[in-house]
Formats: C-alpha cells, structure tokens, sequence
C-alpha cells in the first residue's frame, strides 16, 4: 500500500512538471509582452527596462526556467507581472467561484443523464429513444458559448426570468451551470443508454426473468450494478475536464472564476498566472482521474485484481 502511494505521488509530481514545463514554454511563444501591458500605452524606454529587470525577464530564458522549476518543487507559483500579487492567492480566491459552478452543472447532469438514458434503455416507450438521440446530437454539436449566447437570448434578455451575467445569489448561476452541463450530459446519456442495453442482453437477465424478477428489480439489483462502472468513469472523465469548459462558460457569463482570471492573463501575457491557473486545472483532471480508478475498483473488485496479477 505504501509502495503504491509513493509510485502515485511521483507520477503526480513529474505530471504536475511536464504540464508546468510545456506551459512555460508555450505561454512565452504567445506574441505579446508583459511589461508593455503593465505600464500601459506609450512607455518610456527607460521605464521598460527597469521594470523588465525586476520582474526577471531581462535573463536568459533557461535561468527564467531554472528559477520556476525551483519555485515549482516548493509549491511557490510566483507573483503576478501585473498587480504583483501572489498567483496562489489569487487562484485561491477564484477557486471556490469555478467549484461552485463545476458542482451545480454535476448536480444538474448526473441525475438527468441518468434518468433519460434509464428511459431510454429501459423504458418501453420509442419517444424516449427519440428524445436521448436528439438531445444528444445536440449537446455534442452545439458549442457551449452558442448555447449560453442562445440561452442569455431566451431567458434573460427575452422573458426577463434571469440574470445575464455575473454572481450572486443562485439565479446567477442557473445559466452558466446549465450551459457547461449541456455536453457532458449529452455524452453521458448515451454512454448510459448504450451501456443499459448493453446489459439488458446478458444472460444474467435472462435468467433473473426467468426466475420471476420484475423489470424494475432486475434493473436495480443486477444491470446498475454491472453497468456503474464504464458510466463512473465517463462522469469522472468529463467531471475532470469541466474546469477546462468552464474556461468558456465563465468568460460568457463574466463569472468570477478561474476562467476569466486565465484568460485576462492571457491577454496581459501574464506568464505566472498563466501557468498557475494551467497547473491547478491538469491537477484537478489527474485527481478526477484518480478518483474515478479508485470508485471503479470499490464498485468491481476484478479490476483491482487484474492489475494485482
């Protein structure tokens, strides 16, 4: 047990520096400079090149590398080119913003997918088949900032029912949680409907009717149990990669999080920022990841058991 904690935490560290290391990398390919945005139209030569030298971007570029590597290893992101603020602290403070809107999108997805791939699967009625594969196509071919733009269009600007942009209470939320839900809900209905039917078909079933087994007890006692975990990991998969949504959701809907904080850095050339806030979304994939290994194990054994043998 012990081994395979250490074997975890060392992967977790050289993937935290390889996705540091091509972020420091690829920030500083983007044309633009940050010294230029931090003071503002029409700099003083002199003025540049004072600033430059503080903020260390007057070195060459592998002793500007050498120094985030160690800062790295220390958990110490540095300071903002811009406003000179710590990036943890400001990634702390966009933190719970982004969290808030990744959980309410989860809330709205996992219980809907669940129920229309269920009645899609499992339910006797065709309209219920028609209605996951319409709602699926569309989840998929939509692009969330068309469909936030449409549903800013429908319920704020049209009928007046909620807010357009911004946070607050909980009617701000309503929008932007529906708007990042809308792919991974598309994904995971037909992932649950495909994975029912699936199962539908083994002769477990078979033999579960045979034996008496309403339709309704033969879901709940044999076929969810076998098809959790292919539909776990999806959810996690996609739970994972909701903060990089978020990205364009929160930029839509101008909600304090993550994502805006990104992308003004990346206008600002703000490189610590930049690579702070990549960091902490690929550490937030790779634990979600982690987690949906270790629900898959609880859920089958076997699987546990394979990778032991």
């Amino acid at each position: 047990m012990i081994k395979r904690l250490l074997r975890a935490t060392a992967r977790f560290l050289l993937f935290l520096w390889a996705v540091g290391s091509f972020t420091f990398v690829l920030a500083r390919l983007v044309p633009g400079d940050p010294v230029l945005a931090a003071l503002g139209p029409r700099p003083r030569a002199g003025d540049i090149r004072r600033l430059r030298r503080e903020l260390g971007l007057d070195r060459p570029l592998p002793l500007q590398y050498g120094r985030f590597a160690a800062r790295l290893a220390v958990l110490d992101l540095g300071e903002s080119l811009i406003d000179r603020r710590p990036v943890g602290g400001l990634l702390l403070r966009r933190l719970p913003p982004t969290l808030l809107l990744a959980g309410a999108a989860l809330a709205i997805t996992l219980p809907f997918s669940l129920l229309l791939g269920g009645l899609s699967a499992w339910g006797r009625s065709r309209l219920w088949r028609i209605l996951e594969a319409a709602f699926a196509v569309f989840g998929l071919a939509v692009p969330v900032f068309v469909l936030g733009l449409v549903l800013i269009l429908a319920f704020s600007l049209g009928l007046g029912l909620l807010p357009v942009s911004g946070s607050g209470g909980a009617e701000f939320l309503v929008l932007p949680a529906v708007t990042l839900s809308a792919p991974l809900s598309a994904m995971l209905v037909r992932m649950v409907r495909v994975t029912l039917r699936l199962e539908a078909g083994r002769p477990y079933v078979l033999l579960a009717r045979a034996k008496g087994l309403t339709p309704g007890q033969v879901l709940r006692r044999h076929v969810l149990k076998n098809a959790l975990p292919p539909i776990v990991t999806v959810a996690g998969l996609q739970a994972g990669a909701l903060l990089g949504g978020a990205i364009v959701v929160e930029n839509v809907f101008s909600w304090p999080g993550i994502g805006t904080l990104l992308v003004t850095a990346v206008r600002q050339r703000d490189f610590p920022v930049i690579q702070g806030a990549v960091l902490l979304m690929a550490a937030a994939y790779y634990l979600a990841n982690r987690l949906v290994d270790l629900g898959c194990e609880r859920l089958d054994p076997r699987i546990n058991r394979g990778r032991s043998g």
